[in-house]
């Protein structure tokens, strides 16, 4: 055993005992969406007293963080998310109408003299000693109806709720005064306030004047009089008032805690909100707990069979890929998502790809190697795992890319998957060229291992490559004709695009998506009469099962959300809401200009990421190849009617990833093979890199789709749409790095003016005055 292979193991067995120490020793951070709960977007709004920016905002996390304490929600999450929005997660709250009624309050608590009423034209009667001191400029008057309905002049507040020091929901079952809350000044406060109820006594009993108005976000919510015996001038001393009214008890809590929390220093608006409940996420984590089990299952059967023993010594580096990425997961403290989730599955699969890699080299090399050296197997392995580095590294880099920007400009759980994305790609290479790499080497040193081709599987030429070697089809003779099938079947995607539309999803149009699950069996077209009925005409209804609906529409408001529930709960008895999504039109254009700018920072970031690793021709075609799967697995959306949303985007840019991920492996061989022969033609070694590298193709493709149908299968419907665009995505992908990415490369070469040629057969003309009489011109 080499020094090399000794490092590794080692460093493989440290990594390994330290994640599974992790794993024991530490739980997972759930996203909403898995452990069921809400999650608000609160956009800042300008005030004529502030404007909308950072400080403002860090000020108004704060103010939140306060009243989400005093609602008593276990681990809430409040941050600021950009420079004028907030982030609110609620675990376990499953209906958010209380809490985001709370949370968007302004809370701004004012406390004003009464000058009187606006329609009262008798002369104002003289106070008894002393005048209320003070000017008030007209503008600063407020004419609001009290809590009895009466509209009342009031004059400017010299007195707001940051004065209060402590407020406290009380009930007063003696007097049967009932609830109430009370008010504890502070001392610059209390002082303020013997002023302005002074000032108030100053006027004789029941005249409008003597009263002071309690001021909450421009409604009054309590004007009591000032007590007879309190004279003119002195005021109320104690720095201690009450508020009054018909509170109930939850009122008066919410009431004490707004106050008390203090004012927001900006008004706010949801834009956003999700709720799930906790059924659906379990049953998601069920899901995908299964998909991966079977899915890996598979994935690793497949690589034993194709490689014998050494794909056994993958399948178990798989395994501690999955440790390891798990245990990463959960050490960063990642919130693991739905999509995150789905990530992490997919990523088991997509961690084949570095070991098929090697292993499909170290076969070359051992055919080459074959009798011309006492070690074989070890020296063809070495050579394997080197020449297929810059492959892999190449290949993951365009994949952290599309992670990269997932998490750059996704959304909520799309976050979470460019995050699970981002770290399976990079645990996969240390899987491959670290865990894979000291068991294969480990067990190349065993004679038994190395003498029986069969058992070690390096020493077979595998079924595809010998099928390939024995036909040896002589590809890309007429490469213009696999361009023109690519125009047909993209002008065939576009096509459907334009006659049928997109079927965007709320988060990109604005509005609202509710999932129920109903006692009794409900038709679509019962649910949709029952809509109708109700006033929701527009109504989008579907079905994903006999008790499941989703309803989508427009109207975001709660009472809306209210009649739905109960025109549903008529049809299919009680019906139980298990998904509300709720996205303001504003967010949604945003939303949907941030998934433009993501796609086309996407093409540009893989075009020049490709011009600097190899030619610029390569880059282009793979790009243009890349270009090729999107259109076409949009318009497949398009056509089947599926909905376009943020999971969509996240299986979009996946598969611009795996895409270029299949044409970078394709054009480093042609690279490889080309630079052997300086000069040679293109379309030889193009037609060799192709059938070198289709078994790998093959093979890394049959591990994700493995993984890709479990999710499809038994992902629910959640994940359905996701594992879907996938297998399109991974099928076109495939195709279009063959037979779109290398034409394009060879129909560019053939076009450049400093000699490149494709190697295609050209007819010349002889020149005038050169060659033997009986030359034609012929050549071979």
């Amino acid at each position: 055993m080499t020094r090399a292979t000794t490092v590794r193991a080692v460093l493989a067995a440290v990594v390994l005992l330290v994640s599974l120490f992790v794993t024991l020793t530490m739980s997972p951070r759930l996203g909403l969406d898995l452990q069921g709960g809400t999650r608000l977007v609160l956009q800042a709004k300008d005030s004529p007293a502030a404007k909308a920016d950072r400080e403002s905002t860090d000020r108004t996390v704060e103010v939140l963080r306060q009243r989400i304490d005093a609602l008593g929600v276990a681990e809430p999450t409040v941050t600021r998310s950009g420079e004028d929005r907030v982030l609110v997660e609620l675990p376990d709250v499953t209906d958010p109408r209380e809490a985001a009624e709370v949370l968007g309050r302004t809370a701004q608590l004012t406390f004003h003299p009464v000058l009187g009423v606006p329609d009262d034209a008798a002369p104002d009667p003289k106070p008894e000693s002393k005048p209320k001191s003070g000017s008030e400029s007209e503008s600063a008057e407020l004419v609001l109806p009290d809590e009895s309905g009466g509209r009342l002049r009031l004059g400017a507040s010299d007195l707001s709720g940051a004065g209060v020091k402590d407020a406290r929901a009380e009930f007063d079952g003696q007097r049967g005064a009932g609830w109430s809350v009370s008010l504890d000044f502070r001392d610059d406060a209390s002082r303020d306030w013997t002023r302005l109820t002074g000032e108030a006594a100053c006027h004789p009993p029941q005249d409008e004047r003597r009263r002071v108005a309690i001021v909450l976000d421009e409604k009054v919510i309590s004007s009591p009089q000032v007590s007879p015996s309190v004279t003119c001038g002195a005021g109320l001393p104690s720095g201690t008032t009450q508020i009054t009214g018909s509170f109930s008890a939850d009122e008066a809590k919410n009431l004490a805690l707004l106050i008390k929390g203090g004012a927001l220093p900006v008004p706010v608006e949801v834009v956003e909100q999700r709720t799930v409940g906790p059924t659906l996420g379990a049953e998601a984590i069920s899901a995908s707990a299964r998909a991966a089990v079977i899915g890996a299952g598979l994935t690793a059967l497949f690589i034993t069979f194709v490689y014998r023993l050494f794909g056994g010594l993958a399948a178990l580096a798989l395994a501690g890929y999955t440790l390891i990425s798990y245990a990463a997961l959960v050490a960063l403290g990642v919130t693991l998502t739905l999509p995150g989730l789905a990530g992490f599955v997919l990523a088991i699969g997509m961690a084949v790809d570095a070991n098929v890699l090697a292993f499909e080299r170290a076969r070359e090399e051992y055919a080459s190697r074959s009798g011309r050296t006492s070690r074989p197997l070890r020296s063809a392995l070495a050579a394997g795992f080197r020449n297929a580095r810059t492959a892999v590294v190449d290949s993951n880099v365009t994949t952290l890319l599309a992670a990269g920007l997932l998490f750059g400009l996704g959304s909520g759980p799309v976050k979470g998957f460019g995050v699970t994305l981002a770290i399976g790609v990079l645990v996969s290479m240390f899987s491959a060229l670290v865990i894979a790499r000291a068991l294969t080497e480990l067990a190349a040193g065993s004679r038994f291992v190395t003498d029986f081709p069969g058992v070690n599987g390096i020493g077979l030429r595998g079924r595809v490559r010998t099928y390939l070697t024995r036909r040896a089809p002589r590809l890309f003779r007429g490469y213009r004709r696999w361009l023109g099938v690519s125009t047909v079947v993209v002008a065939l995607a576009v096509l459907g695009v334009a006659l049928r539309g997109l079927n965007l999803g709320v988060e990109f149009t604005g509005g609202r998506l509710m999932e129920y699950t109903t006692s009794r069996p409900v038709g679509i077209d019962t649910a949709r009469t029952a809509l109708a009925d109700a006033g929701f005409a527009d109504a989008e209804v579907t079905t994903a099962g006999e008790r499941e609906l989703s309803v989508r529409t427009g109207d975001t408001g709660e009472r809306a959300e209210a009649a739905i529930g109960d025109a549903l709960s008529a049809e299919g008895g009680a019906a139980t809401k298990v998904r509300d999504d709720l996205i303001g039109p504003s967010l949604g254009d945003e939303l949907r200009r941030h998934a433009l700018i993501a796609l086309g920072i996407a093409v540009g970031a893989q075009l020049l990421y490709l011009a600097v690793r190899f030619r610029w021709s390569f880059a282009v075609a793979s790009v243009t190849a890349m270009v090729h799967d999107v259109v076409i697995l949009v318009g497949v959306f398009a056509w089947l009617g599926r909905p376009v949303d943020g999971i969509f985007l996240a299986a979009l840019l996946t598969v611009i990833g795996y895409s270029v991920n299949d044409s970078v492996v394709v054009f480093d061989r042609v690279r490889e093979l080309w630079a052997r022969r300086p000069g040679s033609p293109l379309l030889p070694a193009a037609r060799a890199a192709v059938l070198q590298t289709v078994p790998r193709t093959v093979n890394t493709g049959m591990g994700a789709l493995f993984i890709l149908t479990a999710l499809a299968v038994l992902g629910g419907d959640s994940l359905r749409d996701f594992a879907l665009a996938l297998l399109i995505g991974i099928c076109v992908g495939t195709y279009s790095s063959v037979f779109t990415a290398v034409p394009v490369a060879l129909e560019m070469e053939s076009r450049r003016k400093d000699g490149g040629h494709t190697g295609q057969r050209q007819r010349q003309r002889p020149k005038p005055g050169h060659g033997r009489p009986a030359d034609n011109g012929a050549r071979v």
